[in-house]
């Protein structure tokens, strides 16, 4: 069957279309972004402002409307943390049902830290061991550890690249003390969750990355990816050191040149890069393996094994919504 999935995250409107049944690795088919950095239009209280409320709801309509000529044959739609933790995020999404007909599907953290490493533990293999997890969107920083398909323990923090950048290097390119207040603030934050939730765990046998922001980085530090397989080289924590300090003297309209930095992340790659190294420093991280698989692919793969043994019939929307949120670790916050 074809399946689509919009995900309305902190930085786009992302539609993927995927070719799936039981059994397979979902074949892609179409993928589209609305780059809309919905940080920039929230107001002093956290709630988003109107012209960011116009530009979500036309950006999901649109992809309902591709969606709809590509002729899907089921269409899940989420949210991530810009609408989860706005304060009008019941207005917002209110608005987007009666204005698109489409009802988000609002994912906690903790959910989105479970349905990654679906999707990480998927593409690697169980030959990958114990698995340690960092995903940095542009609100939320997700950090998972476990050995099986889902973590024993998960934790999401609001140190995502797009929130940081707002709240700690509004200006461009942002001052070496800004700088270190944020690299302060995320070493306290990433030494709580260590030590409340993670010192317990057995030491990874592999460390993963995923999000683009992390991608990026690694296209950028670590050179264009393979070009027998295409997967990206691994991010060393020494190479992150190095270029850290160019990142942080350039302007965003330099950045976005660089290797890897598309536009819309020459903006806040650098936040992006203080907090992925200093969750690095804190765990003991030399290198991080790049997944190509991330939230998106995870929820398609949510959706096929609830499809097995139901054959091409679509899942209804309450039964995938309990999928989606359904096994998850012992431990979170």
């Amino acid at each position: 069957m074809r399946l689509g999935v919009i995900d309305v995250g902190s930085n786009t409107v992302h539609l993927l279309v995927v070719d799936a049944h039981p059994g397979a690795s979902p074949n892609p088919y179409h993928s589209q972004r609305s780059v809309l950095r919905l940080m920039r239009y929230l107001d002093a209280d956290g709630a988003i402002v109107e012209e960011g409320v116009r530009l979500i709801t036309a950006a999901i309509a649109e992809s309902v409307r591709i969606a709809h000529e590509i002729g899907v044959d089921d269409l899940i739609c989420t949210a991530t943390s810009a609408i989860r933790e706005a304060a009008n995020g019941e207005a917002v999404l209110a608005r987007i049902a009666r204005e698109t007909g489409v009802s988000l599907h609002v994912l906690s953290g903790e959910d989105e830290a479970r349905i990654t490493m679906l999707a990480v533990r998927r593409w690697l293999g169980w030959s990958a061991g114990e698995i340690l997890l960092f995903d940095i969107g542009g609100g939320s920083f997700e950090i998972a550890q476990g050995a099986d398909e889902y973590p024993d323990v998960q934790v999401s923090l609001p140190l995502g690249a797009g929130r940081t950048t707002i709240n700690y290097l509004a200006e461009d390119p942002p001052p070496r003390e800004a700088v270190s207040a944020l690299r302060a603030h995320a070493r306290a934050e990433f030494t709580r969750v260590r030590e409340d939730l993670f010192l317990d765990r057995p030491r990874p046998k592999r460390v993963v990355g995923t999000s683009k922001t992390i991608r990026s980085l690694a296209r950028l530090i670590g050179g264009p990816p393979d070009p027998e397989n295409g997967d990206l080289a691994p991010l060393h924590y020494a190479g992150l050191r190095e270029w850290e300090p160019t990142l942080r003297d350039m302007p965003s309209n330099v950045r976005e040149y660089l290797p890897g930095i598309t536009p819309e992340r020459g903006y806040q790659i650098i936040a992006g890069a203080i907090v992925l190294r200093t969750a690095m420093k804190v765990f003991d991280v030399s290198t991080l393996t790049i997944s190509p698989w991330a939230l998106r692919e995870g929820i398609v793969l949510r959706y096929i094994d609830a499809l097995d043994g139901r054959g091409a019939e679509p899942v209804s929307a309450d039964d995938f919504r309990t999928a989606l949120t359904a096994t998850g670790g012992a431990a979170q916050r």
